[in-house]
């Protein structure tokens, strides 16, 4: 009976204990959304009172409350709700905001406000409850709301670049970036697979890969389940004078579950087609998803040195975007139509070659059998690795000391008019 017992009891593969120390963050492990008159709550149980704080923000309509570190515990997909569920509330969602802090972001039916935000003690001891209300007002009751404070902006990401060879400062960077992150999980699909989660395991594996290699410096946008802004993934890439910007995530359809296979994007002023700008518009919102304000868009430099370097920029990541595609179709599936452009705001540094790779579906069985196989990512991570090698390989110097131009793979062009011509008939 005990043995029994003791096989019942055992935790199911990808479980991980949460931290019991002294100092670990509390933890959230239920919560509840109910309707009271005319309010809606949201509750949360927590193992330890925390601190808390609202803000409300538009354009969206949506409440953000900060809170130090929790670790929750709760389904990532609990705040997915129906349409219709709740009045004031379309769908919430919570996670790791930056180290220390961490956020809970509430979607809104319409301008409301917090009547109520407070955490009392459950029956006297540690355990609390974090009550949320909130209360329909008026549209100018609500705008005033938002004009008296924004939440806090995350601060800068802290990721490192990773030890290498003594040598190292003259390999070329790589960087990889994991999208999504934290509080923004990204798309979510079929057996209950999050992007942000999947993203994040196959980008360690291909970092490890690459730094293997002894050929190239490598640094993540994030190392952690926390959220990095768009405008600050881009300027990773450009304060660290990278060489290539990958940025990894997963796609996810709701009325096409037959739809499999990777996609490259690149940047590009006009989206290729439909599909693309679909894509552009969802990946966009990352920042939105996370409660922060949207960085204004700043006018490209009327220079004709920048307009100059965009184009190399632009013309050597559509070189790599079709060397991509080509190592990748020898080990796993690809879109019928894999190499796409938009205006990704991820992809915005002018002077670092840069592609958007989205794995997969998470709506598609096939692709998410794939993408929660660690034989399938070693194989996938093994043909990134040989796509960079062959991207890097002719930028050697030269014997007279200049660099090469990488060589084009077949059917590729080298210049910036010669390879939109050429994506244009794809």
């Amino acid at each position: 009976m005990l043995a029994m017992l003791g096989l019942l009891l055992m935790p199911g593969p990808g479980w991980t204990a949460p931290d019991l120390s002294e100092h670990a963050p509390p933890m959230a492990v239920g919560y509840k959304l109910e309707r009271i008159g005319a309010t809606t709550r949201l509750s949360l149980d927590l193992s330890s009172s925390v601190t808390a704080n609202a803000t409300v923000l538009e354009a969206p309509d949506r409440v953000i409350i900060d809170l130090p570190e929790v670790n929750f515990q709760i389904d990532p997909l609990a705040g997915h709700l129906k349409p219709d569920r709740d009045p004031l509330i379309r769908s919430f969602r919570f996670g790791l905001f930056a180290p220390g802090r961490s956020r809970i972001v509430i979607d809104l039916a319409g301008p409301a406000t917090v009547a109520k935000l407070a955490t009392t003690s459950i029956a006297g001891g540690d355990p609390s409850r974090m009550v949320i209300e909130l209360a329909k007002v008026d549209r100018g009751t609500f705008h005033k709301a938002v004009m008296i404070d924004a939440p806090p902006a995350p601060p800068a990401s802290t990721a490192t670049i990773s030890d290498q060879a003594p040598d190292a400062t003259a390999l070329p960077l790589v960087v990889i970036d994991p999208g999504h992150g934290g509080v923004d999980p990204g798309a979510s699909g079929l057996d209950g697979v999050v992007e942000k989660n999947i993203v994040f395991d196959f980008s360690t594996m291909l970092a490890d890969k690459l730094k293997a290699t002894g050929r190239y410096r490598v640094r993540l946008t994030r190392t952690d389940d926390s959220f990095v802004s768009l405008g600050d993934r881009v300027r990773i890439a450009r304060d660290s004078n990278a060489a290539l910007f990958v940025s990894v995530h997963a796609d996810t359809l709701t009325v096409n579950g037959s739809v499999t296979g990777a996609t490259v994007y690149t940047s590009s002023d006009k989206a290729s087609d439909a599909e693309a700008a679909r894509v552009a518009d969802a990946e966009n919102q990352s920042d939105q998803a996370a409660g922060v304000q949207a960085e204004p868009e700043k006018p490209d430099v009327n220079d004709i040195l920048f307009d100059l370097t965009r184009r190399e920029t632009r013309t050597y990541s559509h070189l790599f975007q079709r060397t991509l595609v080509g190592y990748w179709q020898k080990i796993a599936r690809l879109n019928k139509n894999p190499e796409r452009s938009a205006g990704f705001m991820v992809l915005k540094a002018p002077d670092v070659p840069s592609v958007l790779l989205e794995l997969g579906y998470l709506s598609s069985d096939k692709d998410v059998k794939n993408l929660t196989s660690t034989e399938w990512r070693d194989g996938a991570t093994g043909s990134i690795v040989n796509a960079i090698d062959s991207f890097f390989a002719p930028r050697h110097p030269t014997s007279n000391g200049t660099a090469a131009i990488p060589a084009a793979p077949a059917g590729a062009t080298r210049t910036a008019g010669h390879a939109d011509e050429a994506r244009a008939t794809n």
